[in-house]
């Protein structure tokens, strides 16, 4: 018992005590091709975030390995991401005060309380929280934090640097280099090949990775030609391992970074979950959400343990383990191992490494975060949900990458009660041969019942529509063209009822009462009516008030069984 629960707490072992020799030269050969990926990504990242080029590996090396124990998904791939980096930065660098040193320490803290929040959520079962980034949301949102991090790049791409201020400020000051000659052309150089290698092979799907090329290449021609006294490098990584960089820090600064550690955690597990989800079922595989939400935990404590900072699931990493063949998490431990490797032996090497390749690396992976498809999509699909995803869009740019995190909530919140607050509403009635009661707006055919109105309420009854509801009913029987002794409302699509709206509810009852009116409840769900009863109303409402179909409230008001001219008798609501 004790050995299932462990193994259910720690996926890895049972991976490795199930794993096959088959797999052994798939997985070594997919870390060997992800080796060459995960560190200019890494170290772009880290550049990105405002962070030392070195800790764009320890944050790639130790959450490889702790997901490769933790991780329920076997090809996912955990590293620095373009969607957190931005966020990083605009948490970290005011707070840094251009000290790299109190950087890394506020971005391992940062990290390690994303990690203690998924941690937490995945003990509690909180992945539904995800939930509050729509679709146009992160669309939105995603959109723009590409564009932040492209434009964030370009003066590293075009050979000179600028002073990050704001996104308008930095686009003012990248114009201002351009027109006043700051352009290096040889770095420019570098950056155009390496984009086109770059985005060229991916486009032809070639085995060797463009990034690979790119780097490697720019690298060459750098040491061959003496160039980097004329183009910025990345300079040479320290030799070593991860390490604990967590020196003075204080609880202000901890207070200071528990939002944007909330809008990264809530980002990160978005994003994995849904790659996880994926990944598991191309693979035909199941993978347990909560467990995924303390993985990712365990791996950003990890990582901010040893000098790394917030990482999530990759979306351009992960493909490419799974195209060069991966099986099982040994892939990742391989990568972080041959990283190692690459720290202790040649980390000399990136002296030569022109930051134009990298600003190339970075921008590629940015773009594969713009979604034009799915905002025209949604332009056509609708409108509503567009104009949510350009204001999700403009928040991030206009207020700021975090702010940006709490506009994308507040306008999916906004978007849930919108709907909720004015849902479908429809009075019902009958079509001649058809079976059921149906939408009279749609079906200008039917026919209204003799004394009875059918009404139905597409939402929940709650604080922000219960005055709607009311009004709606009201409003259709003062307008009604023949008298009335019933109303029927088909209540099935009503899945709750809170105590501001019942008394609305009441208030209509008293209103349909004054006029020798009877309301009467059609299909109305066991938990609604149970909620009516812990109200207290059983002597208000009592069962002949409640029907089991819309048919057999007719049938009650009438005392008849309905039907047509042609003898079709009249079911529940279609």
């Amino acid at each position: 018992m004790a050995s299932k629960w462990l193994r259910s707490l720690v996926p890895g072992i049972d991976t490795a005590l199930g794993y096959r020799r088959a797999w052994l030269l798939p997985d070594l050969r997919a870390g060997l091709v992800l080796t060459a990926l995960l560190i200019p990504v890494g170290i772009g990242y880290a550049e990105v975030a405002g962070l030392p080029p070195v800790t764009g590996l320890y944050a790639t090396i130790i959450p490889l390995a702790a997901y490769a124990l933790f991780g329920p998904s076997r090809v996912l791939v955990l590293g620095p991401d373009s969607a957190l980096a931005p966020i990083i930065a605009a948490a970290i660098i005011p707070l840094s005060l251009g000290d790299d040193e109190r950087a890394v320490a506020l971005a391992g803290l940062l990290a390690i309380m994303v990690g203690v929040i998924l941690l937490f959520g995945g003990v509690l079962r909180l992945g539904f929280v995800t939930d509050l980034l729509s679709r146009p949301i992160r669309v939105g949102y995603l959109n723009a934090l590409a564009l932040l991090v492209i434009v964030s790049q370009l003066p590293a791409f075009l050979g000179f640097s600028i002073r990050s201020e704001s996104p308008s400020r930095d686009a003012v000051a990248i114009v201002s280099g351009v027109l006043g000659g700051q352009v290096n052309p040889i770095a420019l150089l570098f950056g155009l090949a390496s984009l086109g290698l770059i985005v060229v092979t991916t486009r032809g799907r070639a085995r060797i990775p463009g990034v690979l090329v790119a780097v490697v290449l720019s690298t060459v021609l750098t040491m061959v030609f003496g160039l980097q006294d004329v183009v910025r490098v990345v300079g040479a990584l320290p030799k070593g391992l991860p390490a604990p960089a967590l020196g003075g820090l204080d609880w202000a600064d901890a207070a200071a970074l528990v939002v944007p550690a909330l809008g990264i955690a809530l980002i990160a597990f978005a994003d994995t979950a849904v790659l996880s989800r994926t990944f598991a079922a191309r693979r035909g595989e199941n993978v347990n959400g909560s467990q995924e939400m303390a993985a990712i935990g365990v791996s950003n404590v990890a990582a901010g343990l040893l000098g790394g900072f917030p990482v999530s699931a990759s979306s351009s990493r992960t493909p490419v383990a799974e195209r060069a063949g991966s099986r099982t998490q040994l892939t990742g431990v391989v990568g972080a191992v041959l990283i190692v490797v690459f720290m202790l032996v040649a980390p000399g090497v990136t002296a030569y490494l022109p930051t134009a390749a990298i600003a190339a690396v970075v921008m590629v992976a940015a773009a594969g975060l713009i979604d034009v498809r799915g905002l025209i999509a949604l332009i056509r699909m609708n409108k509503v949900d567009a104009g949510l995803s350009l204001a999700a869009f403009l928040g991030v740019l206009v207020f700021g990458v975090i702010e940006g995190i709490a506009v994308a909530i507040v306008l999916s919140l906004g978007a849930f009660v919108s709907r909720a607050w004015r849902p479908y509403r429809a009075e019902l009635g009958r079509i001649r041969g058809v079976r059921g009661y149906h939408d009279l707006s749609r079906h200008p055919e039917g026919e209204r019942l003799p004394g009875i109105m059918i009404v139905r309420f597409d939402a929940p009854l709650f604080f922000a529509n219960g005055g709607i509801f009311d009004d709606y009913v009201r409003a259709s029987v003062t307008g009604a063209d023949r008298d009335l002794h019933t109303v029927i409302l088909a209540a099935e699509p009503i899945t709750d009822i809170d105590t501001t709206a019942v008394d609305e509810l009441l208030g209509l009852d008293d209103f349909l009462a004054s006029r020798g009116i009877v309301l009467i409840f059609a299909e109305m769900k066991g938990p609604v009516k149970d909620h009516l009863r812990d109200y207290g109303l059983n002597r208000r409402f009592p069962p002949e008030r409640f029907a089991d179909t819309v048919g057999a409230a007719v049938d009650k008001a009438t005392g008849t069984l309905r039907g047509d001219l042609d003898g079709t008798q009249w079911g529940s609501e279609a």
